[in-house]
């Protein structure tokens, strides 16, 4: 016995960074709920209360929970369910029906989604109903057992908030928001959104009806706690099969946490976003780096992870244009510089791009118009141009005003990088940026 003992306490190396990745990235990718959310003690009291009011007293209630992405929102909101659900009477009796504005774009698809949350299809079948509050009044019915006091409670979710606020006429915001009010059934109805402005999108009759409860989640996170929840991250538990080894490695990670290059990484990261799932992003790519040969995070693999977070997607896309498109862009720059920023077209554009091959002796660039004109399209699909707003759609597409959505840096870069750029495009492209 105490032979195993020993033999379990020592893994081979290789069963030990298995292990570490496994555990590691379950932990990144999962997002488990914490036991109890850090900084928003209030919020979730406030909240709690609101919730076990609709689940046990039947009470209905609206309530906004409203903060940036990646605030903890969602994370607020389950730990407040996880909580109630461990009672047996709300497991029991609350009903839940989740629905996202990004995806149940309108109000058909919304009760669609709703009647089978509530697995009320056979009970519907195939009714036809006069309008969407009969239909939702008619689902309500249906969980009733007996009186009214005995009507199951159910919770309405609405992620993506104020995308519901565009649907036609606000009907299922103004249905659900006017059944919590009038007491027709126990219904709580929980918005999340990253809008402050929410309630400026709702109409009078919708706003009448809401209970103008909001909850404010704002990061209060400080650098040093952001640390912190960064080597909690990535160290490894109590538990952990090899002992040696996790002393070993979360030594290593104390290390790296206090390393002066690694703190300015991660402080670039906090001041550009407070969100977990950007923080989970980057450390995953440290994770995928270890390796048996490497068994170790070291501060270069942070570095390497934050470069990668940071790379400006649009300037990776210009090192893939072909000649003509990189053309396109130093004509507009140019047009951009000429004109002081005012909107150009294409056939200035393409008078643009003449002159240069006016002044060159060989007309290696001499391509058709439509040809060109294709190219510019394709710039507008990548969306590095983009329409003025307003401009005429009855206008042909030579003359549909546009607008350049690079900087100098950006096509400086390119410019760079760009593999075996011929010399005269890179001497055009300086008279452009001086």
């Amino acid at each position: 016995m105490s032979k195993r003992k020993v033999k379990e306490a020592h893994l081979p190396i290789g069963e030990c960074i298995s292990q570490v990745q496994r555990l590691l990235r379950e932990r990144l990718c999962h997002q488990q709920l914490p036991e109890q959310p850090e900084g928003v003690e209030a919020q979730h009291k406030h909240l709690q209360e609101l919730l076990r009011r609709t689940a046990v007293h039947g009470e209905s209630n609206s309530v906004l929970i409203v903060g940036p992405r990646g605030a903890g929102k969602t994370m607020l909101l389950k730990c407040v369910l996880r909580e109630l659900l461990e009672e047996t009477e709300v497991q029991k009796n609350l009903l839940q029906v989740h629905l996202n504005g990004l995806l149940q774009t309108d109000d058909r698809i919304a009760l669609k989604e709703i009647t089978q949350q509530l697995h009320l299809e056979n009970v519907v079948g195939d009714k036809v109903f006069g309008s969407f509050a009969e239909n939702l009044a008619f689902l309500l019915e249906a969980l009733k057992k007996g009186h009214r006091s005995s009507s199951r409670p159910v919770l309405f979710i609405l992620d993506e908030f104020d995308l519901f606020a565009h649907h036609k006429n606000q009907t299922l915001l103004y249905n659900l928001l006017d059944v919590s009010q009038s007491a027709q059934a126990p219904v709580a109805v929980v918005g999340l959104t990253c809008r402050l402005d929410v309630l400026e999108l709702l109409e009078k009759r919708v706003k009448s009806r809401f209970s103008h409860r909001q909850i404010h989640l704002l990061s209060s996170l400080t650098f040093r706690q952001y640390l912190d929840q960064v080597r909690a991250q990535i160290s490894l538990p109590d538990g952990f099969p090899d002992s040696k080894f996790s002393q070993d490695w979360n030594a290593g990670i104390k290390t790296l946490c206090e390393d002066k290059l690694v703190e300015e990484v991660l402080q670039r990261h906090f001041n550009s976003s407070k969100d977990f799932r950007s923080m989970q992003m980057l450390l995953m790519l440290c994770v995928s780096r270890v390796s048996v040969a490497k068994p170790a995070i070291k501060p270069a693999d942070l570095l390497e992870a934050g470069r990668l977070c940071f790379t400006d997607a649009i300037a990776n896309m210009l090192h893939g244009l072909s000649i003509l498109e990189l053309c396109l862009i130093i004509a507009m720059k140019h047009l951009d510089d000429i004109y002081e920023g005012e909107p150009f077209n294409f056939q200035m554009v393409h008078n643009e791009f003449k002159k240069f091959l006016q002044r060159k002796s060989y007309s290696m660039y001499n391509f058709e118009q439509p040809v060109i004109m294709k190219a510019f399209e394709h710039l507008q699909q990548l969306e590095m141009i983009r329409p003025v707003d307003g401009s005429a759609a009855k206008l042909q597409r030579e003359y549909q005003l546009m607008r350049l959505m690079l900087d100098h840096s950006q096509i400086m870069e390119a410019l760079q990088k760009y593999p075996q750029c011929p010399t005269d495009v890179k001497q055009w492209a300086m008279s452009a940026f001086g």
